[in-house]
């Protein structure tokens, strides 16, 4: 009998400390973007951004593997500087943002190499969803931020197929080209 009150005990001292070791982190939206680069007319770049990030880490302190990356990404937000030709990345030609307004990211995989990370995961955009590799520094900090909460930060980068999205797919890759570079700045929150 001790023996059992002694193994509940020690369990029920146990549970606080492995929830403890799982914290979720959510994107501080006034820091957080994903920035774009694709070539045009094979000559120089042109470079965008998306803000409003949205979604949760949920950061596994004891186990980096078990860590899981869901993020949302607005759409509509896409500015290149220009209005006219943001107008045409969010026409049907491309992103088609009256029929999908968000882009998703969730992970199926996180591993640690040294202070980086590689995240496995699914980006689902314009309709379609295909895995995708992010090579990623981070995260540094945390520090507390000017709201008193700790933050942290975490930079990726990936590269995808324009067309295998489906974006633009009546241009042909002189005119835009098929590589397109992300990459994701994010300062997270801990909740």
């Amino acid at each position: 009998m001790k023996r059992l009150a002694l193994t509940a005990g020690i369990l029920a001292l146990a549970a606080p400390l492995a929830m403890a070791q799982t914290s979720t982190w959510v994107p501080d939206k006034t820091h957080s973007e994903v920035d774009f680069s694709v070539l045009h007319l094979s000559l120089s770049k042109v470079r965008g951004h998306f803000g409003n990030i949205g979604g949760t880490i949920t950061w596994n302190e004891a186990d980096i593997n078990k860590s899981v990356v869901d993020v949302t990404i607005d759409v509509s937000t896409l500015d290149t500087g220009v209005s006219m030709r943001d107008t045409d990345l969010k026409s049907s030609g491309f992103f088609d943002v009256s029929q999908y307004p968000t882009a998703t990211f969730k992970s199926t995989g996180v591993a640690k190499h040294g202070n980086s990370l590689t995240i496995n995961g699914n980006l689902t955009l314009h309709g379609v969803t295909k895995p995708v590799v992010l090579e990623v520094d981070g995260p540094t900090g945390p520090i507390p931020g000017m709201d008193h909460r700790p933050h942290a930060g975490f930079s990726a980068t990936t590269t995808i197929s324009r067309t295998a999205f489906g974006l633009g797919t009546k241009y042909p890759n002189n005119i835009v080209g098929d590589e397109v570079k992300l990459t994701i700045d994010l300062d997270v929150v801990k909740q």
